[in-house]
C-alpha cells in the first residue's frame, strides 16, 4: 500500500473485536459532545472514519457533516446515515466547497498522524475560513514525539482491561503488528508534534490554540488542542 487512505479504504481489523469498536465509539461520542456549543450547532467531523457514534452526536447538534477521504467508507456512511435529516456525508472536496463562515465546530480526531505536514497546513487554512467568527477547531489524538508504540499498546491494554476484552486486545496487538497497518506504519511513519511546535503552527495559520483535557479516547499520552480564529 502506498498511502494511509489506501489502507483505510481496504478491509482492515484495527479494532480487536466488536466490543472494542463499540466502547471506542461511545467514548468518542462523549468527547465530541463536550465541545458542541449548543443544540443548533453546525459540526464538521473531518476524517470521521466509520463514525459509529454519528447518530449520538447528531442528536446533540443542529447539523452534523461527516467528511471522509476513503471512498468505500464514504459510500457506507451515506448508506447507513442517509435517512438522518441532519447528517450529511461529504468527501474533502465537499468541505472546500462550503461557504466560508459556516461551521460552529470542526472536530479532527486521530487524523493528524496520517497527514504530511503539507497536507495538514492546507487543511488548517481550509478549516479556519470555514469556521464562524466564534467557531472552534478541536484537534484530538495528536501524538507527541516521545510517545512510543509500546506506550500506545499499554494504553489499549488498560482500556481493554476496564472494558472486558483484554484477551482479545493481546491477540489484536499481535495481529495488527503483522498486518498491513504495521507494515505501512513502518514504511510511512506517523506525523508527530510537540506541544509548542503545534501551537505555533496553528498560530501561523491564524488560529489561537491551547491544549485541553482530556484527550479523546483512551490514550491520554496523546493530546487534544482547541483553537479559535485569531
Amino acid at each position: 500500500m502506498k498511502s494511509w487512505i489506501e489502507f483505510w479504504n481496504s478491509e482492515h481489523s484495527i479494532y480487536v473485536n466488536e466490543r472494542h469498536k463499540a466502547l471506542h465509539a461511545e467514548a468518542v461520542a462523549r468527547d465530541i459532545a463536550r465541545h458542541i456549543p449548543g443544540p443548533d450547532a453546525v459540526v464538521l467531523d473531518h476524517g470521521c472514519g466509520e463514525a459509529l457514534y454519528a447518530e449520538n452526536v447528531a442528536s446533540r447538534c443542529g447539523r452534523l457533516i461527516l467528511c471522509e477521504a476513503a471512498p468505500n467508507i464514504c459510500v457506507a456512511l451515506a448508506e447507513r446515515l442517509g435517512s438522518h435529516r441532519n447528517v450529511d456525508v461529504v468527501e474533502p472536496m465537499g468541505v472546500e466547497q462550503m461557504p466560508d463562515g459556516t461551521l460552529d465546530l470542526v472536530v479532527v480526531n486521530s487524523v493528524l498522524q496520517y497527514l504530511s505536514r503539507d497536507m495538514l497546513e492546507a487543511l488548517l487554512s481550509t478549516w479556519r475560513v470555514k469556521l464562524k467568527p466564534q467557531g472552534r477547531l478541536v484537534i484530538a489524538d495528536v501524538i507527541p514525539p516521545n510517545v512510543s508504540p509500546i506506550r500506545d499498546a499499554t494504553a489499549l491494554l488498560t482500556f481493554a482491561a476496564r472494558g472486558g476484552f483484554l484477551t482479545a486486545a493481546f491477540a489484536g496487538l499481535v495481529r495488527t503488528a503483522l498486518s498491513d497497518y504495521g507494515k505501512i506504519r513502518k514504511q510511512l511513519g506517523f506525523s508527530m508534534y510537540a506541544e509548542p511546535e503545534f501551537v505555533a503552527l496553528l498560530a501561523r495559520h491564524g488560529l489561537a490554540a491551547e491544549r485541553v483535557h482530556p484527550n479523546f479516547g483512551h490514550n491520554q499520552a496523546r493530546k487534544t488542542f482547541a483553537a479559535k480564529r485569531a
